[in-house]
């Protein structure tokens, strides 16, 4: 009787280790599985299959905030693209002055025409090719550059406006040559317009856009994202105080603010996705790569990567708020507002927080209405850089530094500027 209870209890103990033996080997190749799972579904871009018709249109964003809109269309941001109607394009179209000449024999003419306006390149007298002004890229706050249609596909003119200096130029970047061949991605209109749709395969280059689906300008969607959800909704609920439905940057965390703006203002990034999909409160390393090493700020140029700059300051380091809208207001052109930046770097530094300008005030007039000129002052940036007319050295724009810190010579130049003016002799 006592072996017969002994082997049942052996048979119960055996068969309770193979269930667990079991059970750990299923639980493994259940994990094994779910593990590989995870690594193929990392390796497909996960997309939102954002769309043309998801948007609304900044116009439709008038009807209840007009203000804003009258506002937002003198900004920088709205007039980075447009169509090239004849209003936008800056730059000379007469005989005496419209033309980049590249050699004796040949030169690139702006010329207007009965179907609109066109770069022209002549050699030896010979019309050889000629292709129209189809976008205006740039605000000309430092110059514009030109896109021209070609089917389906966008390529940017080899002629440029250069405002400084208030002349044609060769095109940022541009060989020195009249060449019509440099093809537009959607990486360069996801920077320059709300939204552009590519109608040709992944991979494929050049890339093709639909001429009807295009939003230009960095509007009102690009940082609030697609709205058409929005303005249906709100249509139907006139008294709904809450806009549904809509992103509000100012609720959104400091990171999410950034990853917005560095969407553009963050440098060169590799998308890993396709372009237009990140929308505003997207995390942005989910869409690009990006270096996270610490640059070297010699080599950050003024424009593209302010946030970059920005983020080696001590202003930002020292501060867990600072943001770019800290400083800029988006739905308003202040550019040349120097007394209205000075006022928001004082909001931090003042004499009430003992971190105030240590320059006497009774020395300089304008010590409360100028920061800008001592700490962030304008450099030469080789991102904007062009070969006017016979030039054999491009020309730089200048640009506001967003690596905000004391510059000496920058100081001493501003108090003898200050020392010159009237009254202080």
């Amino acid at each position: 009787m006592n072996r017969m209870v002994s082997l049942q209890r052996s048979a119960i103990v055996i068969f309770t280790i193979v269930l667990c033996v079991f059970t750990l080997v299923k639980c493994i190749s259940n994990s094994s599985d779910t593990t590989e799972k995870k690594e193929k579904s990392a390796a497909i871009p996960d997309t939102k299959n954002i769309n043309f018709k998801q948007f609304a249109g900044s116009a439709t964003c008038a009807k209840c905030h007009n203000k804003i809109y009258e506002s937002h269309l003198h900004t920088g941001h709205h007039l980075t693209s447009i169509e090239a109607a004849e209003k936008y394009v800056k730059g000379s179209f007469n005989k005496s002055d419209n033309k980049y000449q590249y050699d004796a024999n040949l030169y690139v003419a702006m010329e207007k025409r009965d179907s609109g306006l066109y770069q022209v390149a002549y050699l030896n007298g010979v019309e050889k090719i000629a292709k129209r002004f189809d976008i205006v890229v740039g605000s000309a706050a430092r110059g514009q550059t030109f896109l021209s249609w070609q089917g389906n596909h966008l390529y940017q003119l080899p002629i440029a406006y250069f405002t400084a200096t208030d002349q044609w130029s060769n095109s940022p970047g541009y060989p020195n040559q009249a060449a019509f061949n440099r093809p537009v991605t959607s990486r360069c209109l996801e920077c320059h317009s709300t939204y552009a749709n590519t109608i040709s395969l992944p991979g494929k280059e050049p890339e093709e856009f639909d001429h009807a689906r295009m939003l230009y300008g960095v509007d009102c969607e690009k940082c609030h994202g697609p709205g058409a959800k929005h303005v249906e909704y709100q249509t139907q609920n006139p008294k709904e105080p809450i806009g549904k439905y809509i992103v509000n940057p100012a609720m959104l965390s400091r990171k999410q603010n950034l990853d917005l703006c560095a969407l553009c203002h963050g440098g060169r990034l590799r998308k890993t996705k396709p372009s237009f999909e990140f929308v505003a409160g997207d995390k942005l390393s989910d869409y690009f790569f990006r270096d996270t090493t610490s640059p070297d700020t010699k080599s950050i140029d003024v424009h593209g990567n302010q946030f970059g700059l920005l983020s080696e300051s001590s202003c930002f380091q020292n501060s867990a708020q600072l943001t770019c809208i800290t400083c800029h207001n988006p739905h308003e052109s202040e550019r040349g507002k120097v007394a209205v930046f000075s006022q928001k770097c004082m909001a931090c530094h003042n004499k009430e927080h003992g971190n105030f300008c240590k320059i006497n005030p009774t020395l300089v007039n304008s010590i409360s209405s100028n920061c800008i000129d001592c700490h962030m002052p304008r450099q030469r940036s080789m991102s904007i850089a062009v070969l006017l007319p016979g030039a054999e050295v491009p020309t730089a724009a200048l640009i506001h530094t967003h690596f905000i810190k004391v510059y000496p010579d920058e100081t001493k130049k501003f108090l003898e500027n200050e020392n010159k003016m009237p009254g202080k002799q």
